[in-house]
């Protein structure tokens, strides 16, 4: 069965849009919890194709330094893994919703839990940054009979062969990390980006979206012509805390219409 996910993006392919998907962390908002459903129908109005919901905690080994502040932010309101599930429980979203946790969190929660709790949300993809392909038995089977997908990351130094292990039956899209390091604004890219991304969207047969470090508009055509789209985190974190709403309405606006738009 092909998850929500997959058919979305492809929907969307389809109908001749990019792929757009803002990060946010959830609670990191005046109101805490009380203003993500404002903040993810505000991404949704502006043309996001799927909302990535990052979950605070005390040792984000992905983050970088703005997305880790919004953390501790949020954790400085008391928000916590159930906390968010339990505001999804009763919110609605107009575009599909993609938890971004590690695992610890997920492992004292109770993974079949976790996973039950997201079965009647918008939640369609998972990510768990700090979970190897190796160990994805620890979760997987509990989304078999779900509408959630695990999402892959793909970094740059995964070889060809692990790359295609790692896409194998892959659902949802494929989350290609464009940087070796953390998240971040005004990342250094490698030459050989634009080939590892054009070589792993050609072997790959559902959605391939880059992201880590890209804010600029720039990054975000470049990343078009070698995937089918892009996630923005840091850029989005740091527009939203600073309440530059009109700036990033703009900006996603044309990264997902075109510079015309």
């Amino acid at each position: 069965m092909t998850k929500t996910l997959t058919k979305h993006f492809k929907k969307i392919q389809a109908a001749g849009q990019r792929l757009f998907v803002p990060y946010i962390m959830a609670g990191d908002h005046e109101q805490g919890l009380g203003g993500l459903s404002a903040t993810v129908h505000f991404l949704a109005a502006n043309g996001a194709s799927a909302i990535e919901v990052g979950i605070p905690w005390s040792d984000p080994v992905a983050d970088g330094p703005v997305i880790e502040a919004a953390g501790q932010r949020s954790l400085a309101k008391g928000v916590s893994l159930t906390a968010v599930v339990e505001k999804l429980q009763e919110e609605t979203s107009p575009v599909p919703l993609v938890i971004m946790t590690y695992f610890n969190p997920v492992f004292q929660y109770g993974v079949k839990k976790f996973i039950d709790n997201l079965a009647s949300t918008d939640v369609k993809g998972l990510i768990i940054p700090d979970l190897p392909h190796e160990h994805e038995d620890f979760v997987r089977p509990f989304l078999e009979d779900t509408d959630i997908a695990l999402i892959p990351l793909v970094s740059l130094t995964t070889g060809l062969e692990r790359q295609k292990k790692l896409i194998k039956d892959a659902e949802g899209f494929i989350y290609a990390v464009a940087v070796n390091g953390v998240t971040g604004t005004g990342q250094k890219y490698q030459d050989n980006l634009d080939n590892h991304l054009s070589r792993l969207s050609a072997i790959a047969d559902i959605p391939v979206l880059t992201g880590f470090g890209v804010s600029e508009l720039a990054d975000v055509e470049r990343f078009n012509r070698v995937s089918d789209g892009v996630i923005v985190g840091s850029k989005i974190v740091r527009d939203l805390h600073l309440g530059q709403e009109a700036d990033l309405s703009s900006f996603i606006r044309q990264a997902v219409y075109g510079s015309n738009h």
